[in-house]
């Protein structure tokens, strides 16, 4: 099978840039013929200030990356089209090219951008589903986009430009979310059900199963507000036990984070900032449980994944994605999105229950097995092109 696979990486490099890269590997190691085209919004920093001004007539339809996906459709003939990411250098243009071309597309959803400008659902430091409520105006309204209306309003046309023309509706063939709660989300935000599949992330390479449990709690992610780290730190101060807890990550946050940590005496909590995946992986295998208090629904949060495929449990807000993942007992703990003092009485029993937490971390190995793997996911994704292939044939 020939696969042409699209994605248009941010200027901060995240989870979806992983995972395009890793379903490219995937597909050439079980011998596929794999085409990408990529851009990136690192290409806004060259641009004259004439440029950046026609970025939002762009960001609906950018006639450049038409063209030049037209040219290697007619070049390279693929038998699907695999969509990442297309904002904001891509554009919806890339559904067009492929509707001219003849060629079945589908569309990986790794946010909620498709409901929501700021692509999150989350602002002032809660979820907020008053865009897919009570329109796009409503995040104009707030500036959720960069804390700027100017900014915002241009993403908000874009969405509103494709839901008029139906382009989410008829130039999509199937959608791929990463959640059974995502799949619901966009299907109330009127994406139609019976073109929406769930397809969860993988682990890949394997990382290995942990041999004994550490003796450190342990943070992976992003230092800013959606990830809940002030929630984190807040639940240390109510610790009776002493539990040292190790940060792995940077952010906007840290130098605060930091800055408290000493004011309030925190000398249990260790800043690791950025480590290698490996050093990652390895940190979270020496740990005792991982922590992620996200306050927003979170897309899929890999790192929940590479704590399973290490054998480590999980402590996760009991909220959107991170609640389907981690089951409540068994592969990990469920606690109450930003209530610090649930979350410590739930580290405390963690730390307390040595054992238990040791059967849930070989549970979530036996979730990671069945469900995360690169194989198990390669029988998924086979499916899902086969599926939308075959469809498009009878239509």
């Amino acid at each position: 099978m020939k696969v042409l696979v699209i994605h248009n990486s941010y200027q901060q490099p995240g989870g979806e840039d992983v995972v395009f890269a890793q379903e490219c590997q995937l597909l050439r190691s079980y011998g596929h013929e794999v085409r990408t085209y990529q851009r990136s919004n690192d290409e806004i920093e060259g641009m004259s200030s004439l440029q950046r001004l026609m970025l939002a007539k762009d960001i609906i339809s950018a006639e450049g990356s038409k063209r030049h996906i037209r040219e290697l459709l007619r070049a390279e003939r693929p038998d699907v089209v695999h969509v990442h990411n297309t904002f904001m250098m891509i554009s919806p243009s890339v559904y067009e090219a492929c509707q001219e071309m003849r060629v079945p597309v589908i569309q990986t959803l790794h946010n909620f951008r498709l409901l929501c400008p700021a692509w999150s659902l989350f602002r002032d430091g809660h979820v907020c589903e008053e865009c897919p409520t009570s329109g796009l105006w409503r995040s104009v309204w707030h500036g959720c986009y960069r804390n700027s209306r100017v900014l915002t309003a241009n993403v908000a046309l874009m969405l509103q430009v494709h839901r008029v023309g139906q382009t989410w509706n008829t130039l999509v063939d199937t959608y791929v979310a990463l959640t059974e709660f995502a799949r619901d989300k966009f299907i109330g935000g009127g994406l139609p059900s019976d073109r929406l599949r769930v397809k969860p992330n993988f682990v890949y390479p394997d990382p290995g199963e942990r041999e004994c449990p550490g003796d450190y709690a342990i943070f992976v992610g992003r230092l800013s507000p959606e990830k809940g780290v002030t929630t984190l730190l807040a639940a240390w101060e109510f610790l009776k036990a002493t539990v040292p807890l190790v940060i792995v990550g940077e952010g906007p946050l840290r130098a605060s984070l930091e800055d408290a940590c000493r004011k309030k005496n925190l000398s249990q909590v260790r800043f690791a900032g950025r480590l290698t995946m490996e050093q990652t992986r390895n940190a979270i295998r020496q740990g005792a449980f991982l922590i992620a208090p996200s306050l927003w629904y979170e897309g899929f949060p890999m790192i929940i994944c590479e704590a399973f495929a290490c054998g480590t449990p999980v402590l996760c807000s009991r909220l959107g994605a991170m609640q389907e993942i981690v089951s409540d007992q068994c592969t990990g703990l469920h606690f109450i999105p930003g209530e610090a003092q649930d979350l410590a009485c739930k580290i405390e029993w963690a730390w307390n229950n040595r054992d238990r937490m040791v059967d849930m971390g070989r549970s979530a190995r036996q979730a990671y097995e069945t469900r995360y793997t690169a194989e198990k996911n390669y029988d998924i994704l086979m499916q899902i092109y086969a599926d939308t292939m075959n469809n498009y044939c009878r239509n």
